[in-house]
């Protein structure tokens, strides 16, 4: 480490100075807490654990779980010892999750005890896994995560500079793939600094932890509290209610959410009368009836954004109310042009392609040189997402460029050709296009029109079912529409444009 840089680390050494016996994790499942101090005894611990079973710098750590306290000790021991953490996303496949292991080729695993049944019938296709960890204290199949607490000599961090590989996120899979977006160190902390400041996170306030760990929201909102000397109130799985009855109990002040995770507090919220008062900003995405009656009640602010995991997050960022229906305007430490298809910057007022360049922006995909080289090209990153300034610097968020068409359901990512390619698999579907339509549950539904087979015959529930028993669940279509005319352009794809005209209602 040199004499300028600064890691998640730093910040767990920071903190404990700082805060030292102030509580900074509660974990509901077992009503578990760590003082900053504490934490930063548990991370040395668990660092010198993961030394001693053979990880170095740069190794990867995988972990396939639910959001526990254990997770988040792995971001710092992993942070202490130079590792890169690779959180995998509990909702995918079974063929998904060990795709994505076997790209960043894993030395260690820790699995949740309802995972590792899954894992245990794909060991035999995880050549790089060393050895597998229980990732909760709940016993399981794998050798106990505490056998790796090592208390012994004082601990010795590895030299990690600012710039130096810290997670890889999965991204939805484009083209028929998963990419890695390699964050760095500097970017999570670009990222706690602009929450910080534009939520106005101070050491007093509470945060409730309802999205999960292996999202880049989730664990930057989290990371950003920590920072700032916030307790973080972690729930394992998501309960209304008690989600409810958590932040009267104990005065939360913030949380990041996707739908229909508000929505359903504010139901229960109606049903019993309790005090929401406390919670003076939400975060995220959601539907402008849910964000107008969170603002109704004890006059909340929601914050709406703009960014994706490789902008580490966050691009735009801004108070709901100023704008609504815009993304915010552009960071402090980003600076954004939206370009036409030559590279060209658009006049106001028009739409472009979003690209971004400053601290925030990723790593690269992991091992993939070619793409980087695409997605970085005359130094910028382009994102695929198309905007519009207006005159008094909001940011519109206009879709995905053609090539990238995205469906966001509860803030997940969904390209429709990854839909598109199993549907295609069905033997009685000739020809499919999947896109997004409003949901008022979800903010956006998958939809998928097919065209049948003439002399065939399939039920739309038999295609969401064919869909979800091969990729992840969340990825399946709420609406599915069969039928016979379906629109072609010259050479005989489907097009897209007609097809979305015609059957674009849910």
């Amino acid at each position: 480490m040199g004499l300028y840089d600064f890691t998640f680390y730093d910040v767990i050494i920071r903190n404990a100075d700082t805060f030292k016996e102030r509580e900074a994790w509660l974990e509901l499942t077992d009503n578990r807490s760590l003082t900053f101090s504490q934490y930063k005894e548990d991370v040395d611990s668990l660092a010198r654990g993961l030394q001693n079973s053979g990880v170095k710098k740069g190794d990867r750590i995988g972990i396939l779980g639910r959001n526990s306290l254990e997770y988040f000790l792995l971001y710092g021991a992993a942070a202490a010892s130079g590792a890169i953490v690779v959180p995998i996303n509990w909702r995918l496949s079974a063929g998904e999750v060990a795709n994505n292991l076997n790209d960043c080729e894993p030395e260690l695993l820790f699995v949740d005890r309802e995972f590792q049944e899954t894992i245990e019938a794909l060991k035999g296709d995880l050549p790089s896994v060393k050895k597998y960890f229980n990732l909760d204290l709940a016993q399981g199949s794998f050798s106990d995560f505490e056998s790796l607490m090592d208390d012994g000599d004082l601990f010795e961090p590895e030299q990690v500079s600012t710039d130096d590989g810290f997670i890889i996120i999965y991204t939805a899979a484009v083209a028929g793939r998963s990419r890695g977006a390699l964050l760095s160190h500097g970017n999570l902390l670009c990222a706690n600094m602009h929450f910080s400041c534009l939520l106005n996170l101070t050491p007093y306030g509470v945060h409730l932890n309802v999205l999960p760990l292996f999202h880049v929201g989730g664990l930057f909102m989290t990371a950003a509290c920590f920072h700032t000397g916030n307790l973080t109130i972690n729930m394992k799985k998501f309960d209304p209610l008690r989600a409810l009855e958590i932040i009267e109990e104990k005065k939360v002040s913030v949380m990041l959410e996707f739908p229909p995770i508000l929505a359903q507090i504010l139901d229960q919220q109606e049903k019993t009368g309790m005090d929401i008062s406390s919670l003076r900003a939400v975060g995220g995405l959601d539907n402008p009836e849910t964000i107008e009656r969170y603002q109704r009640v004890k006059g909340g602010c929601f914050y709406s954004s703009y960014g994706q995991t490789e902008t580490s997050c966050l691009a735009a960022f801004g108070r709901y109310d100023e704008a609504p229906g815009s993304a915010g305007r552009v960071l402090p430490l980003v600076q954004m042009r939206l370009e036409d298809e030559s590279g060209r910057a658009v006049s106001l007022g028009q739409t472009g392609e979003i690209a971004i360049k400053g601290p925030m922006v990723f790593k690269g995909y992991y091992k993939l040189p070619e793409d980087n080289r695409y997605t970085f090209r005359g130094g910028w990153h382009h994102t695929g997402d198309l905007g519009r300034f207006d005159e008094n610097g909001f940011l519109w968020y206009m879709g995905r460029k053609a090539e990238k068409e995205l469906i966001k359901p509860g803030g997940e990512n969904v390209y429709p050709a990854e839909v598109e390619r199993v549907i295609l698999q069905h033997p009685a579907i000739e020809n499919c296009v999947v896109f997004g339509v409003p949901d008022s549950k979800w903010k956006e539904g998958i939809k998928a029109v097919c065209q049948v087979i003439k002399n065939q015959s399939v039920e739309p529930q038999e295609i969401i079912d064919f869909v979800g028993e091969r990729i992840a669940r969340y990825k399946k279509p709420q609406y599915v529409e069969l039928v016979s005319d379906f629109p072609v352009i010259e050479n005989g794809l489907p097009d897209r444009e007609k097809v979305k005209k015609r059957y674009g209602a849910p």
